[in-house]
C-alpha cells in the first residue's frame, strides 16, 4: 500500500463504516431507552428516576441527527474519491470502499 491514495481511501472507507455503525447504535439505544421509560411508567416508577431516563433518551436522539449528519459528509467524500480514482478500480481498498457506500445507503436520509 505505498500508493498514498490507497491509504486516504482504506482511512475514508473507515470512517463511512464507523459512522454508519454508530447510527444505527444510537438508534437502537433510542428504542431501547423509549421501552425502558414505558416499563418505568408501568411501574409506577418515582418521578426523579423517569426525569434521568428521559434525559438520556434526549442525549440519545439528539446523537442521531449529528451521527447522520457526519456519515452524509464522510459518504459524499467517500463517492468523491471514488469517482476520481477511477484508475484504482483493481484493487481491494476501491471495491471496499464501493461496498461501503452500499451498505451505508441505508443509513443516509
Amino acid at each position: 500500500m505505498s500508493d498514498p491514495r490507497l491509504r486516504q481511501l482504506t482511512i475514508k472507507t473507515g470512517v463511512v463504516k464507523r459512522l454508519s455503525k454508530e447510527k444505527t447504535v444510537y438508534e437502537k439505544e433510542v428504542d431501547t431507552q423509549r421501552n425502558r421509560i414505558d416499563k418505568l411508567k408501568a411501574a409506577g416508577s418515582d418521578d426523579y428516576v423517569l426525569r434521568k431516563q428521559e434525559e438520556v433518551l434526549q442525549e440519545c436522539m439528539m446523537m442521531v441527527p449529528d451521527c447522520q449528519r457526519r456519515l452524509a459528509k464522510a459518504f459524499e467524500e467517500l463517492s468523491e474519491m471514488i469517482k476520481s480514482e477511477e484508475e484504482l478500480k483493481e484493487t481491494s481498498q476501491y471495491i471496499a470502499a464501493e461496498a461501503a457506500l452500499e451498505d451505508a445507503k441505508v443509513n443516509l436520509p
